[in-house]
Parts: structure tokens; sequence; C-alpha cells
């Protein structure tokens, strides 16, 4: 949790807490409408994150898909789309991902070794921010408020949801919930196993709930652990 940038960690999973199956193709958890709620949360954030298993995984583009919000945006004095944010460690990111093809600007966290290796490879196509050894969320979120980015949106995947959950950096969870079973222990879950402030004694704030068609969307609002403060 930033003081400067609010984090909004936004997922869709499934009944059992899956967000894809272990096949090769993408399992689509969300529908029509709820496509379209994503969309809207991305034209209101300033920038969209995803961790680079993501990007090598379902090579996505990250954009705002409507017109319409991008407009407003352009007409608001902001940029017509977010600015795109990818963590890498290795610094293992193929140049042709979509990723760097689309939409506006792109930044790219890393370690000192990454960078040097993204040096070239990605020249021309995002901005690389080295954090030193390994990037740590905070210190990315950190140098994200200095670029006036007040809201960013998390996208993935369970590595970015359980880092900046266990970091104690998101304000708001959105929760999409859709009624498919997974049940298949290789399949990515939303989170993974970590250490997360406050452990199980810590409640998050229920402050809505929407139905759209067969989807649930959970609204959590998330306040500081005090273990966190200590």
């Amino acid at each position: 949790m930033s003081d400067a940038v609010r984090v909004l960690l936004s997922v869709a999973a499934s009944l059992d807490g899956y967000i894809d199956d272990a096949s090769a193709e993408r399992l689509l958890l969300s529908n029509a409408e709820d496509f379209d709620r994503v969309d809207q949360i991305r034209a209101e954030s300033d920038a969209i994150l995803v961790g680079a298993q993501t990007l090598r995984t379902d090579n996505p583009r990250l954009l705002v898909n409507s017109a319409e919000r991008r407009a407003a945006r352009v007409a608001a004095g902001r940029p017509e789309y977010p600015v795109k944010v990818t963590v890498t460690d290795s610094g293992d990111l193929d140049p042709r991902l979509r990723f760097w093809h689309t939409g506006g600007d792109k930044l790219v966290y890393t370690s000192d070794a990454g960078a040097a290796k993204l040096a070239d490879r990605l020249d021309g196509l995002a901005e690389i921010i080295s954090l030193g050894e390994h990037p740590a969320l905070p210190a990315l979120v950190n140098d994200l408020a200095t670029r006036d980015i007040h809201k960013l949106m998390v996208e993935g995947g369970t590595g970015m949801h359980t880092g900046f959950l266990a970091a104690d950096l998101v304000d708001e969870i959105r929760l999409a919930i859709a009624p498919i079973l997974v049940g298949d222990p290789a399949a990515p879950r939303v989170v993974g196993p970590a250490r997360f402030p406050g452990g199980a004694a810590r409640r998050l704030h229920l402050s809505g709930v929407e139905q759209l068609g067969d989807i649930a969307v959970l609204n959590y609002l998330v306040t500081r652990s005090p273990q966190a403060e200590n």
C-alpha cells in the first residue's frame, strides 16, 4: 500500500481459486460484460502492470479497447492509453510480443543483469529501469510515483498478485468469480504461498458485490496491516 500510488489488483478466478488451467490455450473465465468492466478500469488507470510470465504465456496487448473511453482520456488531457509496465528479474523477454507494439509508453523494471540483457533487445520499444540486484516491488511503486502514476492496475499473474499483497502494497481488489471448477494442481492460482501481513487473522473489507451475467465481482478494500506498521 503506497501513499502516492493507489494499487488496484484486478483478477478473474474460478470457484476453486484458479486463474487458468494447465492447457496450452488460455482459459477464458470472464464474459463480455466483465471484459467491458475491466476495460473501464483500464481507462481509469494511469498504468497497467503484468508480470513477465504473463507476457510470455498470454502475449497480451493490455489496451483500452473502447474508442469512447480513449477519447475521454485524451479530452481530459491524459495519454490515449495507460502506461504499460512489466517486471522481470532475468530479462528474458521477447521483443516480438504484442505488448511492445501496441498502445503507449512501456516500462520494464528489472535487475542489473536483466537491464544489461534488455538494453539492445528492447531498444526503442520500452524504457528499462534497473532496481539493483533484484526488482523489489516497493521500489517499483516508489519509482512510478515519481512518474506521475497515481493509479496502478495490477492484472497478474500469480507471482505479481502474491508479491504485491505480501508487500502490503494493494489498496483494492476486484475479484471476478467465474462459475467454473478447474481442480488441476498444475494450474496457476490467484496467489501462491507467502507470508501475508496480518496472516489469516486479517480480514479485508467487502465494499461491493456486482453480478454480471454468470460472473460475481467482489470488491475488497485493503486497510494497512498493523503488522506492517511495526
